[in-house]
């Protein structure tokens, strides 16, 4: 059989953490006709908003057990994910089996880098790491040619509108989503992996990754003919990926490089602390009792450098450093907090990020 461009949805297994826009996207499945599949608060929360669900439970002949750890974990789930539809082997097995073929999964997956971000208690974190959801997510991504996998509630709506515009997803779009899922039960895995290693001891592990999640996309690299995006990976900890831009023109790369930079270097010091940096270069670092003196002491360590600098600081931005600070072209002011009075001063200048 040859694979079809679109693929109609009949039946979708929806299995989710994080419950955002579920309901209404359920919603459009339930207009559809589609059957729909679930576990556990996932399932409550579909019938508690009038949808009629089947449990998973009663699909496998199987009850969850173990706290919930083990309940997707079934031939039935995974063989309705992996069986390809043009193969006769497969068609054949489906039917002795009394497997049905599942066309649309939705799964995200227990908030593991939300808890580390939060806690580093071993017990926690060891169940906070999902088994079935990144298994789900793998088939289904393995079978895209047959079935479409959602993994983001931001494509509730793309997919939603392929359903009722087209009755199913083309395949240019279901290989798309296989890839994000691809990437996210990397990324998943690899945030999990970074947090074990150094608690065995192993700072220098045999193999290892890296995770992110793309927070902003860029308009240029280091370079104009550069492409690039910022990711957010790792501990949640203060600095540029968590920081809320108040005013001013996007950031660049270069932006980005430097505030990091600055940040690092004044997060070092206890006293009030101003520094400038300027092409990833410190044009000037200073202590003081006050945060105006130490902004008096970092500029003049080199007036000249600093024009068109980053200006960093360890206390929250008063009106008198303000006004002092915005005496000069700056690009970027971070801090960790302002007052209103300090902002004010700060909107007569436009462009100042």
């Amino acid at each position: 059989m040859k694979v079809k461009a679109t693929i109609p949805i009949r039946r979708a297994l929806l299995s989710v953490s994080d419950k955002t826009g579920l309901v209404e996207f359920a919603k459009t499945l339930v207009a559809a006709k589609v059957e729909i599949l679930s576990t556990g608060g996932t399932a409550r929360l579909l019938r508690d908003s009038g949808l009629d669900v089947t449990d998973v439970a009663d699909l496998t002949g199987f009850p969850e057990i173990m706290g919930g750890r083990v309940k997707t974990l079934h031939p039935k789930i995974h063989g309705g994910l992996l069986a390809r539809r043009d193969v006769d082997d497969h068609r054949i097995a489906m039917a002795q089996h009394e497997i049905h073929p599942i066309d649309l999964l939705v799964v995200n997956l227990y908030p593991f880098e939300d808890a580390f971000s939060q806690t580093n208690d071993y017990d926690v974190l060891i169940e906070n790491i999902d088994i079935g959801g990144p298994a789900m997510l793998r088939s289904a991504s393995k079978n895209h040619d047959f079935l479409t996998v959602l993994c983001d509630s931001a494509d509730y709506g793309t997919v939603a509108n392929a359903i009722t515009t087209n009755g199913g997803t083309d395949l240019a779009l279901r290989r798309q989503l296989a890839a994000k899922c691809f990437a996210r039960t990397a990324a998943y895995d690899s945030a999990i992996a970074s947090w074990m290693a150094p608690n065995l001891g192993q700072d220098l592990p045999s193999m290892t990754s890296s995770p992110g999640r793309k927070i902003l996309d860029l308009r240029y690299g280091e370079n104009p003919h550069q492409k690039a995006a910022l990711y957010k990976g790792g501990k949640n900890r203060p600095g540029v990926t968590s920081a809320l831009q108040i005013q001013g023109k996007p950031l660049s790369y270069n932006n980005i490089n430097d505030t990091d930079a600055a940040f690092e270097l004044v997060s070092e010091f206890d006293q009030p602390t101003i520094a400038i940096i300027k092409h990833a270069n410190p044009c000037g670092v200073a202590s003081a009792d006050v945060l105006h003196r130490a902004w008096r002491d970092a500029l003049a360590a080199d007036p000249v450098s600093a024009f068109g600098g980053i200006v960093a600081m360890n206390q929250p931005l008063d009106i008198e450093t303000a006004n002092a600070v915005s005496s000069i072209y700056t690009e970027v002011v971070i801090a960790p907090d302002a007052s209103d009075d300090a902002k004010t001063v700060m909107k007569a200048k436009p462009n100042l990020r």
